[in-house]
């Protein structure tokens, strides 16, 4: 295998001194004729995962090398490692020197993947709950709400002369929104402002004084804003995904949003789920919200692996409390709105600030 590699070099300057003189004399155009086009972007994180695989590649064909004595099989075994070693030291010192956060760079064999993500060997797949889990959408969604409920609320004050406190991105969207479907939140968010609006329906003009109307307003807040701005996902949220699909655990998304996909594909994270549940699912099956277990299972199904050998991740404890409905195997709390103390009643163990923490533990040991 050295020897081949070693020999490359060699190969390629022979093959190309043949074709060269072969071939007739080459027109290159000025550097003003040359289309403009942009140099290929290869993220830090691809680069690592290419070095990783070719190192795989290199540990399984020293396993198979049945005809190699023992010794040689070692002292080569521990040659591969230390230059795995070597290269992810090179590789964090290249993001340090480029300003990017190699924290989450490794290049743990494949064979070793299930080790990282620091749950039980027997797991087939894992369910995460979208906002607060892998993405920052909660910072999203909250501020379409409250770009929705301050006009409305405002228009309402000026008419009616009465007195409405303002939406509270933080301490009403955890209370009445976080991980409900959108006319749920309208119907809890109004109720806790005394305010009663017909239904109306599901055409309804995006802000027209309905149930509906509002829930549409939001929708049309929040999609704009995905456009425009995009969406990030968390620290080692990516890294993640990527080390749960190597070691061949199935991966699924559950949320109420109806814009789960879009969010999913703006963030980088659509090539890592093989199969989502959300808010559009939820009205075309008839699936009850969380507390109910009804959109876990339906994940589930959908990946083929019983609850018992799965993994749920939740922010809220309605999401808890419906991972234990489902007797899902291990439910992980993700705190991200301070109620460790709530998703530890509810059944959540552990509870852990986001999946970056989960990894630090385990690339530390």
């Amino acid at each position: 295998m050295v020897a081949a590699v070693s020999a490359w070099p060699l190969l390629h300057r022979t093959a190309a001194a043949r074709a060269q003189a072969s071939a007739p004399p080459l027109t290159v155009p000025a550097a003003s004729d040359r289309p403009a086009y942009p140099p290929p972007q290869v993220t830090l994180e691809a680069l690592c995962e290419q070095w990783r695989i070719a190192f795989d590649a290199a540990d399984s064909a020293l396993r198979a090398a049945r005809d190699l004595p023992a010794d040689e099989l070692g002292r080569r075994s521990k040659q591969l490692a230390a230059e795995r070693a070597t290269t992810l030291d090179l590789l964090r010192a290249t993001a340090r020197a480029h300003g990017v956060n190699g924290r989450y760079l490794h290049l743990t064999p494949r064979r070793d993947a299930k080790r990282l993500l620091g749950l039980p060997a027997h797991l087939e797949a894992c369910v995460f709950n979208l906002d607060g889990v892998l993405i920052e959408s909660a910072t999203l969604h909250a501020a379409a709400w409250q770009r929705t409920f301050d006009e409305f609320i405002w228009e309402r004050i000026e008419r009616t002369k009465g007195q409405f406190p303002p939406f509270d991105p933080r301490a009403d969207y955890a209370r009445y929104l976080h991980g409900r479907p959108r006319l749920d939140g309208v119907r809890a968010f109004l109720a806790s402002r005394g305010i009663s609006l017909a239904e109306g329906a599901a055409d309804d003009r995006p802000g027209l004084e309905t149930v509906h109307g509002l829930a549409n307003r939001k929708n049309e807040v929040l999609r704009r804003r995905i456009e425009e701005g995009g969406v990030n996902a968390y620290e080692g949220s990516l890294t993640y995904l990527r080390t749960v699909l190597d070691a061949g655990v199935h991966t699924a998304v559950v949320s109420a949003s109806a814009n789960t996909s879009r969010i999913l594909e703006r963030a980088g994270l659509a090539p890592f789920i093989e199969r989502s549940v959300d808010g559009n699912a939820m009205v075309a099956n008839r699936l009850r919200a969380k507390p109910e277990p009804d959109t876990l299972l339906r994940a589930c199904d959908e990946l083929g692996v019983a609850p018992d050998h799965a993994a749920a991740f939740e922010t809220t404890r309605a999401g808890v409390e419906a991972a234990r409905a489902a007797r899902f195997a291990v439910v992980i709390g993700i705190d991200q709105f301070g109620q460790e103390a709530a998703l530890r009643a509810a059944g959540a163990s552990p509870v852990v600030p986001g999946l970056a923490e989960i990894l630090d533990e385990r690339l530390a040991a």
